[in-house]
């Protein structure tokens, strides 16, 4: 998952990181990426993601270096890897400025995307890099310095031609005492000119990680802006969310960041996951990360 597939890729295509941050009240989410249209222009970009607001930086290809083969990822001097980052960045309303460096990451036991990653002409890709991993470092945001010491991260990415018309995704690895992670996609998926309701979602808890899976069987038994119900075989996962507006990001439409959508990063969240009777855990949280894009409930 740490691999650069844009190198060959014509437009339009995206590819995108998620590096997200959180040290107690304090989220920072980064996202660098790249965007070729269908003429074939192409353009870096760094979004910034915080519990007050969203940022946007373009930049020109000339100022995008990546490894190929590795997560290394350097935007305009801005620079991104599986040991930590350095950013330096300034646009209106942000002035972001420091260094966080990363323990160990948590890597799933294999492709979230199953046998799907295999699958030719796929409109949106999902890979998880890292389920969780320690934090050390401190920011300056606006002239207020905020330490991530002690804090946890999570390492996500996206590629393909365009987002999902309709999903949610959820991603929280803060809760209080315990070192567990949940991540869960619902999304309509075009495939071979139909299209169905795709479902991932990882748990990680006990140092032992569940998959739920359209591959594996899933039931989705519930899928709105309030809250998701998986089922399969002897496990049934439950999250109950109350999220707050949000905030604006771009998002790849036929390989352009012109669709906004929104995510908030202090979403209150309640997991529950239970084999069969018996509850693996009940977990809450206030610092959830939430996206839901649909009018009305996708299941």
């Amino acid at each position: 998952m740490t691999q650069f597939h844009g190198l060959t890729a014509k437009g339009p295509y995206f590819e995108g990181w998620y590096f997200k941050h959180q040290a107690g009240d304090h989220t920072l989410a980064l996202i660098p990426g790249v965007q070729y249209d269908k003429a074939g222009h192409r353009t870096a970009f760094i979004q910034v993601l915080t519990e007050g607001g969203s940022y946007r930086i373009f930049y020109p290809m000339s100022a995008f270096k990546v490894c190929p083969h590795c997560l290394s990822v350097n935007i305009g001097g801005n620079r991104f890897t599986h040991n930590g980052l350095s950013v330096d960045l300034q646009t209106k309303g942000l002035r972001l400025k420091g260094k966080i460096r990363y323990g160990p990451l948590t890597p799933p036991k294999s492709d979230v995307m199953g046998p799907f990653s295999h699958m030719p002409r796929m409109q949106c890709r999902h890979g998880v890099i890292s389920l969780g991993h320690a934090l050390e470092g401190e920011i300056e945001q606006n002239g207020k310095t905020v330490s991530f010491d002690n804090g946890i991260g999570y390492i996500e990415k996206d590629w393909g031609s365009s987002f999902p018309e309709r999903y949610a995704w959820a991603q929280c690895n803060d809760f209080s005492g315990q070192k567990s992670a949940v991540m869960l996609s619902v999304a309509d998926v075009p495939f071979l000119g139909r299209q169905f309701i795709g479902c991932i979602a990882v748990v990680l808890h006990g140092g032992r990680e569940y998959r739920l899976a359209t591959y594996r069987g899933v039931q989705i038994e519930r899928c709105d802006s309030k809250g998701v119900v998986l089922r399969q075989g002897r496990y049934r996962l439950r999250a109950d969310f109350q999220p707050p507006a949000g905030h604006p990001l771009l998002a790849p439409r036929q390989g352009v960041m012109d669709r906004i959508i929104r995510e908030t990063s202090d979403c209150r969240a309640a997991f529950s996951f239970f084999e069969r009777d018996d509850a693996v855990f009940r977990l809450k949280s206030n610092h959830a990360c939430f996206e839901y894009c649909a009018p009305k409930a996708i299941v």
